[in-house]
């Protein structure tokens, strides 16, 4: 059974730790059910984890008083840096795409408003708690970015100056190459609204040379195919 992984977000070097979290003290003592002696994960966000020792529950500041046994770092992260611009979606749907964009290895995520975005509000603490808790999950060694919403024009722009390779999914795209290489490549994958994408958003991505491209005949709902896409993108040159 893998231990339970928590994120701290702070230096690891230490022999004990008071954990001064709330929400981590009601994990290990009421959702895991772990008593003095048993162990669990620390993370700090930056490939470093370690196992910690259970030492002291102290139930009226809910700390958890911890030692380090052991330290390593963690390999798990993909080799290419990956940003997801996505269409903001309504809550639920937007809200799975985020969990599972984050299991499938992304580094940035952007919420966009399109012309066809139906929903624009986001809660930004729930999201980032959503990241945190699918990149403890997963196994991940660095948590997620999630940055404020941008217009579609703007998250282009961004695209543009800061990634080697985009990937703007259509379903009138071309299929994604086979021959396409990824590695070590900062690639942003844009996916659209509901509604799908606007004429001029399209044109705009053509004409600032990303790549239209498809993932299958069928037409997948926008926060399956953030899913796919994530994953297909993250994990292509595994597939050669």
């Amino acid at each position: 059974m893998n231990l339970p992984r928590f994120f701290v977000g702070f230096n690891l070097n230490q022999k004990e730790i008071v954990l001064k979290d709330g929400e981590i003290y009601h994990q290990v003592k009421n959702v895991f059910r772990l008593k003095q002696g048993d162990k669990i994960i620390l993370w700090d966000g930056n490939f470093n984890e370690t196992v910690a020792k259970i030492l002291f529950f102290d139930k009226v500041n809910k700390n958890l008083k911890v030692k380090i046994l052991g330290r390593k770092k963690n390999k798990n992260e993909l080799n290419s840096e990956i940003t997801l611009y996505l269409s903001i979606l309504k809550k639920d749907n937007f809200e799975l795409a985020i969990q599972k964009a984050t299991e499938t290895g992304i580094k940035r995520i952007v919420p966009m408003i399109c012309e066809r975005t139906v929903k624009k509000g986001l809660n930004q603490k729930r999201l980032e708690k959503i990241i945190k808790e699918a990149a403890e999950q997963s196994q991940r060694s660095v948590l997620p970015i999630l940055e404020f919403p941008l217009t579609f024009e703007k998250a282009v722009f961004q695209a543009k100056q800061s990634n080697n390779l985009n990937l703007f999914f259509d379903i009138k795209g071309e299929f994604l190459s086979k021959n396409l290489e990824l590695k070590k490549k900062k690639v942003g994958i844009f996916i659209g609204p509901e509604g799908g994408w606007a004429k001029k958003e399209i044109d705009l991505a053509k004409n600032n040379k990303f790549l239209i491209v498809r993932l299958s005949n069928l037409v997948f709902r926008a926060e399956t195919a953030a899913i796919i896409a994530s994953y297909i993108v993250g994990h292509f040159n595994k597939f050669k």
